[in-house]
């Protein structure tokens, strides 16, 4: 059974994208109705202060003035900041994707994704390229929103507490010991792994990371947490206007179900070298 055996995907629209930036390090922005949260100046400082980092932002079909706010950065930033337009809205899961996908094939070492709103601040992405360069065994950076001392980390406590569920419900699921699967700031590796990874799309429009992660994961029997490391944010802040409403949440239980469904069959096949074999989940294979 394969993939697309478990889950079944409509065709995804084609994109329009200008030239595709050009860096060591490509950012994927996926962007949703976003006019009134960007924050351009943000941007382009952290082009401007860091030759090894681009941004490529996914326009996901919105219907306010996000097309232009994001055309006007590109334009003044040609080469360092891009845009993708999704002609209808694909979900937040497909434009990253899309939009990884796309980064994989500018030539960077790495790519990312990183939220529109940057509750997670940009000035955070130096640490994870660090981290990848020092340890040439990782294939995958996280964010971690962890409240910590000299940490500040600023959550709504309704949105803590539902998240620190889910938190563990999804790395069952991974068979990872996860603190936090579902944190906008995510950088990896370019290579044989991630373009697997980045493949097929994936079976939830917002869970899409844990599925993201698992793929990783199945890659690397060779180590004890799948490539993947958690790195503490040294600030995270809740921002206003977030999607990710009721209907979401209710929502997220059934779409980790499908999730589940499709990493077991993304596992059947999954090996380094030898697509026939069968990889099983990280907590079997260190135990």
């Amino acid at each position: 059974m394969t993939v697309t055996d478990a889950v079944s995907f409509p065709p995804p629209p084609l994109a329009s994208v200008g030239p595709p930036p050009a860096a060591r390090c490509v950012l994927v922005v996926p962007c949703f109705n976003e006019a009134a949260r960007l924050d351009p100046a943000a941007f382009q400082e952290l082009v401007d202060r860091d030759p090894d980092v681009a941004v490529l932002f996914v326009d996901d079909g919105s219907k306010d003035d996000t097309g232009r706010v994001l055309a006007a950065l590109a334009e003044s930033r040609p080469g360092r900041l891009a845009v993708m337009t999704m002609p209808q809205n694909v979900g937040k899961g497909e434009a990253v994707r899309r939009g990884l996908s796309a980064a994989i094939g500018s030539d960077a070492a790495y790519v990312g994704y990183w939220d529109a709103d940057l509750a997670t601040p940009l000035d955070e992405v130096d640490d994870f390229i660090r981290l990848l360069d020092r340890d040439r065994d990782i294939d995958a950076v996280v964010g971690a929103r962890v409240k910590l001392l000299g940490h500040e980390i600023v959550r709504r406590p309704l949105r803590h507490y539902a998240g620190r569920a889910f938190a563990a419900a999804a790395a069952a699921v991974l068979g990872l010991p996860m603190y936090d699967t579902q944190c906008g700031a995510k950088v990896f590796r370019v290579g044989p792994v991630s373009a697997d990874a980045l493949a097929e799309p994936f079976a939830s429009r917002w869970i899409f990371d844990v599925e993201l992660l698992g793929r990783i994961a199945a890659r690397r029997p060779d180590h004890p947490y799948g490539g993947v490391v958690e790195r503490p944010l040294g600030r995270w802040v809740d921002v206003a206007g977030s999607k990710v409403g009721l209907k979401a949440v209710l929502g997220a239980a059934f779409g980790l179900w499908r999730t589940a469904r499709a990493l077991a069959a993304y596992r059947e096949t999954a090996a380094v070298g030898r697509p026939d074999a069968v990889v099983e989940p990280v907590r079997n294979r260190a135990a």
